[in-house]
């Protein structure tokens, strides 16, 4: 359908030629834009209900104490459902450090939740395929596992800001709503949300657009394909300074996907952006002493690269 629709408006309604470069930007477009919104809404509906029988209270109480790595493994698999970015970090990461949540346990969450956000799983589901999907599921999971279990190891909590483990919150008497008020708030969360993330996809959709359409293929595989062993820790290099959500960032690794680019890079480059991006950094540095913001990033990097290298050995 959104195929029929992109030529429609391309190729008869504009009577545009195929071959041209804006021809293809613009089909990437018309074509990418209402199928990611339609797909983002319903994910969002289905999610949104889902989440509400996981608030934050309830999370703090499931991870809480848990000091082996199965709490790691917790933490990452709660983290893929909870919301989490960089405008949520400090009144979550003060939350789960004074209810008594080990730091690894913590950085496990705090890695997953952006990294693994299910938003853009849905997305790499409906554009990629379920093995896409669940590749990039797994990789974040082990990432936000194994990173978390070696900040545990370290015992870097001095590195922690004093404030925040002399700040006490107070946990508020939950009240279960029912099904028909988790409906409506789900949808009230989704079209407020659509609002305020729409024009930043709607961007993202026209920079692949831009991609696919103006970038020569030969630009993309001499300087980020397989025969450049430098590819991986280059976009990585590249991704930290931006921001965007993982869902953003979905329409832009299609884009270079298409011009060649393998799929451990693209991955990796997705990765660095919505994980280690240096905005979230900076967020985090209100509760994290420098020396952990390095430990964390550093961890992180690593990690995605040697993710990124591995992907593109056996896919």
């Amino acid at each position: 359908m959104f195929e029929w629709f992109a030529d429609l408006v391309v190729y008869q309604w504009l009577k545009l030629p195929p071959e041209q470069h804006f021809s293809k930007a613009l089909h990437f477009f018309v074509y990418d834009a209402p199928k990611i919104l339609v797909l983002l809404a319903v994910a969002i509906f289905v999610i949104t209900i889902i989440r509400s029988y996981f608030p934050p209270q309830k999370t703090k109480k499931y991870l809480s104490h848990k000091r082996t790595i199965f709490g790691n493994v917790l933490a990452a698999l709660v983290g893929i459902m909870t919301p989490f970015c960089s405008c949520s970090a400090v009144p979550l990461f003060i939350g789960f450090i004074e209810a008594g949540v080990p730091l690894g346990v913590t950085f496990s969450f705090l890695i997953s939740s952006p990294m693994i956000n299910e938003i853009a799983l849905v997305l790499l589901w409906g554009m990629f395929g379920w093995k896409v999907a669940l590749l990039y599921m797994a990789s974040g999971l082990v990432i936000a596992i194994i990173g978390g279990w070696v900040i545990g190891r370290l015992k870097l909590e001095h590195w922690v800001e004093e404030y925040v483990y002399q700040t006490q919150t107070t946990d508020v008497e939950l009240v279960e709503p029912s099904f028909g008020a988790r409906l409506r708030d789900a949808g009230e969360f989704t079209v407020s949300l659509l609002k305020s993330i729409g024009p930043y996809i709607v961007v993202a959709i026209a920079i692949g657009g831009w991609i696919h359409g103006y970038v020569p293929d030969d630009f993309i595989v001499q300087y980020a394909g397989r025969n450049n062993p430098l590819a991986v820790p280059l976009v990585v290099a590249i991704g930290v300074p931006l921001y965007n959500s993982g869902s953003g960032m979905v329409p832009i690794v299609y884009a270079l996907l298409e011009k060649g680019l393998p799929l451990g890079t693209a991955l990796a480059f997705m990765m660095a952006v919505s994980a280690i991006s240096l905005p979230e950094m900076i967020i985090l540095r209100r509760v994290l002493k420098i020396q952990l913001v390095m430990v964390f990033a550093g961890i992180l990097a690593v990690a995605v690269i040697a993710t990124g290298y591995l992907f593109n050995l056996v896919v």
